[in-house]
């Protein structure tokens, strides 16, 4: 398994993590496929899978609660595990947040979480409150680390300039033909400042145009590969970067593991970089 370290903290983490929305609902709680999303859980985790991400939003909780009882009836060590949840942007007052985060460890049954985020920004609730409120969790260890998420590059710099322990990732929407971390210098500064940079929606299955499908399947084809690995190689090839791909099939969580194993060549890496 590939590793990356977290911000600068000296922590390696997976660079493959299990993204999980949808997993249990999406906006409100789903129970009617819970035995079925339990198992995917369970099968990720028995394959490797030990960077797994979730959100209070996630089915209105629910989420984190199968996670929880996957981990559990899994029996992975706690240790062994690096988790991430993220606080609703309604949430964010002091008060909120602390209780938000207290029912997301107890949805999840875990003691603490290894990174803490603010799922998006909300500009009628002080940031200052917030990264305190965030601090404090971390202070009485509920938190390992602390992040953001959906913040772009001038409200990430004013998050760093306003916390008074280090944000060491924000997660975004990033992919091969969504570069909008690119264009707008997130990336690189990001890079700079050594903060982790954590895509989600890694992967286009559905809405993949002719000319980038046919630069994908002639690079696959080198590596044996899908050209859905290739989109996740291609993105770990970049510093900083790690992806948290859903999968909801065994095949899936296997091919998205495996992806870490791929080697782009420089290359192949520029043919994939000319992609719009």
């Amino acid at each position: 398994m590939l590793e990356k370290e977290l911000g600068n903290t000296g922590r390696m983490i997976p660079a493959i993590g299990l993204g999980t929305w949808g997993i249990g609902g999406f906006e409100t709680a789903d129970h009617s496929r819970d035995e079925t999303y339990v198992e995917v859980l369970k099968k990720a985790l028995s394959i490797g899978y030990r960077h797994i991400d979730t959100a209070e939003y996630y089915g209105n909780g629910h989420t984190e609660e199968l996670v929880g009882r996957a981990i559990r009836e899994e029996g992975i060590p706690r240790e062994e595990l690096f988790i991430v949840s993220k606080v609703w942007p309604t949430h964010l007052r002091e008060a909120d947040l602390l209780k938000s985060l207290n029912a997301s460890l107890k949805r999840l049954d875990v003691d603490y979480l290894d990174l803490y985020l603010i799922h998006w920004p909300n500009p009628d609730i002080p940031l200052e409150e917030t990264l305190r409120a965030m601090a404090r969790a971390v202070d009485q260890g509920m938190v390992k680390y602390i992040g953001v998420s959906n913040f772009d590059r001038s409200l990430l710099e004013k998050a760093i300039s306003l916390s008074s322990v280090p944000i060491v990732c924000n997660q975004v929407r990033y992919n091969i033909l969504d570069r909008t971390p690119e264009k707008t210098g997130l990336l690189s500064f990001c890079q700079e400042k050594g903060i982790t940079l954590t895509a989600y929606s890694p992967l286009n299955r559905d809405v993949l145009d002719s000319h980038a499908k046919r630069i994908l399947e002639n690079i696959a084809k080198n590596h044996n590969a899908t050209i859905y690995q290739i989109m996740l190689a291609w993105l770990l090839s970049k510093e900083r970067v790690v992806a948290i791909p859903k999968a909801s099939s065994e095949n899936h969580l296997m091919e998205n593991l495996q992806a870490c194993e791929i080697k782009l060549t420089t290359d192949e890496i520029a043919f994939l970089d000319s992609i719009k």
